[in-house]
């Protein structure tokens, strides 16, 4: 028994990632908790199974160099990044015109827009089909985490943001479909359930037989409506955040994560969100981070910028 080592903290996830005789690693950690991690294994080598978005959104092009450069392997394992690298197996990067994410639109999709400011968390975390953490599924509600995924797919797929769409498709069934140059449309359907996109990760490039089957006799209907950026105004944020880059991008994470954390704690009002979001964008040095450190230290600062802009909410409660 003298030869068992607890590991943990930072120092404890980077050197379990990177033990020689591990192959894959899976980034799953919320936030930014993860991202040295993370990047420490694209150093490694190692295959990496992605599901921590944050990684791609506020580090993207830090940690893509490291994967090229050691033959680091990314696979997403967000369902609609996994379905978007499934579909585009059958084509060439060249082929391909623009990618569409589907969205459910959340538990607010049909709400009044004038009953917004009475939302409470326990409303928010109400998600229609997936059951997630309580941050991912704030993020749904608001359309933050699409955002996310934008910046996350045109950074992994190697495309600009412009070239990913995002259509609301409240069955959830169709993950996300390519669209090729000559019209053509590819989309990947399965069942609501994270352990198929896990699989598919892990089993990379091979299939193997699973239980998981979508029901087609119980599908009546598909449907596919614009986002309304109204509604949703996170995601317009994102989109801003996503053609600027840098420094903008660590902050919409960062922005996000406080003011979700001060809804949840009953401090400020679900509309309160973006405003808080866009303020801190606005109050963000436009630099470009040129290494990990510089990453994390800047998500510090910002935090705290968040932080200020957050006590300063109307009807803010305090923490």
């Amino acid at each position: 028994m003298n030869d068992i080592a607890v590991l943990y903290g930072r120092e404890g996830t980077i050197a379990v990632s990177t033990l020689p005789g591990v192959d894959f690693v899976v980034s799953a950690i919320v936030g930014l908790e993860g991202l040295e991690a993370t990047y420490a294994s694209a150093v490694a080598g190692k295959t990496i199974g992605l599901a921590s978005k944050e990684c791609l959104v506020a580090a993207g092009d830090l940690l893509l160099t490291a994967a090229r450069e050691h033959n680091a392997t990314l696979l997403p394992i967000d369902s609609e990044h996994n379905a978007i690298h499934q579909c585009m197996r059958a084509g060439v990067r060249p082929e391909i015109s623009q990618i569409w994410l589907t969205a459910s639109g959340g538990p607010f999709l049909r709400t009044p827009l004038e009953e917004f400011d009475f939302l409470t968390p326990a409303q928010a975390l109400k998600h229609p089909t997936w059951s997630m953490g309580k941050r991912i599924s704030v993020d749904s509600a608001t359309m933050l985490n699409k955002g996310l995924e934008v910046i996350e797919a045109a950074k992994l797929f190697g495309l600009s943001p412009s070239q990913v769409k995002v259509t609301i498709h409240p069955q959830s069934i169709v993950h996300s479909l390519v669209e090729y140059v000559d019209g053509s449309f590819l989309a990947q359907l399965s069942v609501t359930d994270m352990r198929l996109p896990i699989l598919y990760a892990l089993s990379y490039p091979e299939r193997v037989i699973s239980d998981f089957r979508l029901d087609f006799a119980g599908l009546s209907r598909l449907d596919f409506t614009q986002p309304d950026l109204e509604r949703f105004p996170c995601l317009r944020l994102a989109y801003e955040a996503a053609e600027i880059g840098g420094s903008l991008l660590i902050a919409l994470n960062a922005a996000d994560e406080t003011a979700v954390e001060a809804f949840l704690e009953g401090s400020i009002k679900f509309t309160s969100i973006p405003r808080v979001i866009e303020r801190v964008l606005s109050l963000a040095p436009e630099v470009q981070p040129k290494s990990i450190k510089e990453v994390v230290d800047l998500d510090w600062e910002l935090r705290e910028t968040a932080y200020e802009v957050v006590m300063q909410e109307d009807g803010c409660t305090g923490r």
